[in-house]
């Protein structure tokens, strides 16, 4: 039997995507999409992006993200925009996480960048 580490360490990546989109819906994350840039990026292989319903819950959002990476090893990077809270990006390294206000997710459209990459169904 694999323990924990080594597990998340060879889980496919869009498995993770899905346990983070899990993690965000726990957390009332609204509007979760994820999309699948393994073919279009050399970055990442899926990009999440959630709606927070204001900085404070973007705040937790990101810091609920960071608790449970950590706590089931799944690798963490680095984090942006904390510190305002109106556009958090969380990198797990072949998962990158938006947290958007909704009015700057519109303003951004992440997904509209993305526009040829399939969306995964949650």
């Amino acid at each position: 039997m694999l323990n924990k580490e080594k597990k998340f360490q060879e889980m496919a990546s869009e498995d993770k995507a899905r346990i983070v989109a899990e993690w965000l819906d726990e957390k009332q994350g609204e509007n979760v999409v994820i999309m699948d840039v393994s073919k279009m990026s050399s970055v990442t292989d899926m990009t999440l992006v959630v709606s927070a319903r204001g900085v404070k819950h973007a705040k937790a959002l990101a810091e609920y993200i960071l608790d449970k990476a950590a706590e089931d090893n799944i690798e963490f990077l680095s984090m942006e925009g904390q510190k305002t809270g109106e556009w958090v990006l969380v990198d797990l390294n072949d998962v990158l996480v938006h947290i958007f206000l909704e009015e700057l997710r519109g303003f951004y459209n992440i997904e509209g960048m993305w526009n040829g990459a399939p969306k995964i169904q949650i």
